[in-house]
C-alpha cells in the first residue's frame, strides 16, 4: 500500500516548486502471483496495448522496471537488452514497463521512450505504467529493477541485474542471469532477492 509523506509536499507547495509525491512501498514477497496482471498498457514500439497476462509464457516471465535517462539504466544498458534477449532464447516472456510518470512530458515521454527503445535494439515491449500503477502494484522503487515469475506466474526473483551496477566488468554475481538459468531449467533459485541500487521511480503527485 502506497504511503504519502506529506513533509516534502507542504515545503515544496510553501517554496512554489514543482514536487512529486515521496512514497514509500512494499515489494512483492516471493511466491507473490503477477500483479494487475490484465491491466493493459501502451507498448510504445508499437502503439499498441498488452497486459502481462498476455506477455507471460508457459516458461514464466520477467518483468524490467526502467526509463531512459537514470544514469544507473545507462549503466546498464548493454545488460537490460542483454537480458531481454536471453529471456527470449528460454522461451520466458519479458516487458520492459517505466513508470516515471513525472516524467512524461518531457525525458519519460512516449516519444521519448519510442526513441530510446529502438536505439537500444529493444526485443521486448517498452510499456507506459500510467500513474505508476504497476510500480505500486509491484512495490518496484528503483529502476533498474527485476521481477521474474515461472511458469505458474509466481515470483521467484526480485532485485538488481547483479551485484556490480556501475561496471559490467566488476560483475562477480549474476542474479538475473543465474535466476533465468534455474527457471529454463526448472531448479530452485539460490539467491531469491538482492536490493536494486538504482534511480527512484518518479511519481506524479495524485
Amino acid at each position: 500500500m502506497k504511503k504519502i509523506v506529506l513533509a516534502p509536499l507542504a515545503l515544496a507547495a510553501a517554496a512554489g516548486l514543482a514536487f512529486t509525491f515521496q512514497t514509500a512501498v512494499t515489494p512483492i514477497e516471493i511466491g507473490t502471483i503477477i500483479p494487475k496482471a490484465e491491466v493493459k498498457m501502451v507498448n510504445v514500439m508499437n502503439d499498441q496495448s498488452v497486459s502481462l497476462t498476455e506477455l507471460k509464457t508457459d516458461k514464466g516471465l520477467l518483468v524490467m522496471f526502467s526509463c531512459n535517462t537514470c544514469p544507473y539504466v545507462i549503466s546498464n544498458e548493454r545488460r537490460i537488452v542483454e537480458a531481454q534477449q536471453m529471456a527470449k532464447r528460454y522461451g520466458i516472456g519479458v516487458a520492459v514497463v517505466n513508470s516515471n510518470e513525472a516524467k512524461r512530458d518531457n525525458e519519460d515521454s512516449k516519444d521519448a521512450m519510442n526513441k530510446y527503445g529502438n536505439d537500444q535494439k529493444y526485443s521486448a515491449p517498452y510499456l507506459v505504467d500510467v500513474n505508476s500503477e504497476m510500480a505500486d502494484a509491484f512495490g518496484a522503487t528503483r529502476t533498474p529493477e527485476c521481477f521474474l515469475f515461472d511458469k505458474d506466474g509466481k515470483l521467484v526473483y526480485r532485485g538488481a541485474i547483479d551485484d556490480s551496477p556501475k561496471d559490467q566488468k566488476a560483475v562477480k554475481n549474476r542474479y538475473l542471469t543465474d535466476a533465468l538459468t534455474a527457471v529454463f531449467k526448472g531448479q530452485e533459485i539460490t539467491t531469491k532477492t538482492t536490493v536494486s541500487v538504482g534511480c527512484s521511480i518518479k511519481r506524479k503527485a495524485q
